[in-house]
């Protein structure tokens, strides 16, 4: 009761913001406007096997995935990517980090089953090079990561995988660019990874080349399973 009390009052001096449209969320006590939820479309099937990104045409695997092989075993996302861009942006680099709750919650609750059948002994979010960290002031994926962990009841380790190359802006990069951009982009910070299968998360999926580069790391120290959950990617065909 007094952790309730306490989680009121707080909402009364700082107001939470509704991640998509950015105004104080009605009704009081929500997470999101009860009007704006319909605007974050959920990734529903058919999808991809393998990526989890929505298929638009018939088929197990999407292009991307039957040309090439990732170092993980399956992923899924929560959002079509279009549609929670704007919420996604302002999480990054509008100080929003408030939405992280609200989206752990939504993939604790829509991605469960597929979190379940993983078995993963940890949840781990793709890290931020140091200096970017400190520009921005916190990494959006261990905010997922950590709500997650809390919804799921899964351990994070937020600082198993370091950032030790500050890859360029990916956005504009094809899948060759972007897989050598980053090469050795990420270390492991334990000699002895006693973890059988984990659950990488990030916020949006797009080739999956940082999600393979990352899952290569941690299956060269020892880790035998590795899945992905991001909050949004985009289509396949």
């Amino acid at each position: 009761m007094l952790r309730r009390a306490g989680k009121f009052v707080l909402q009364l001096l700082f107001p939470l913001r509704c991640p998509v449209c950015d105004g104080i969320v009605r009704p009081f006590g929500e997470k999101i406007c009860l009007e704006c939820l319909r605007e974050l479309k959920l990734l529903t099937p058919p999808w991809c096997m393998k990526c989890g990104k929505k298929m638009l045409t018939e088929g197990e695997l999407c292009r991307d995935c039957s040309q090439r092989e990732h170092k993980y075993i399956r992923g899924r996302a929560l959002y079509e990517y279009s549609s929670a861009a704007p919420s996604i942006y302002r999480l990054k680099y509008g100080k929003r980090q408030e939405y992280a709750d609200f989206f752990g919650e939504e993939m604790a609750r829509y991605l469960g089953e597929f979190i379940k059948e993983c078995r993963a002994d940890a949840i781990v979010p793709i890290p931020l090079h140091k200096r970017r960290q400190r520009k921005r002031g916190y990494n959006q994926a261990l905010l997922l990561a950590k709500a997650l962990g809390h919804y799921t009841g899964i351990p994070v380790r937020g600082n198993l995988l370091r950032r030790v190359k500050n890859t360029a802006p990916l956005k504009r990069q094809n899948a060759y660019e972007r897989q050598n951009n980053l090469k050795k982009a990420f270390i492991i910070t334990e000699n002895d990874v006693k973890l059988n299968t984990i659950i990488i998360v990030d916020d949006i999926y797009t080739t999956g080349s940082t999600i393979d580069e990352a899952a290569a790391v941690l299956l060269q120290h020892g880790v035998e399973r590795v899945f992905y959950i991001a909050l949004a990617c985009g289509t396949g065909v």
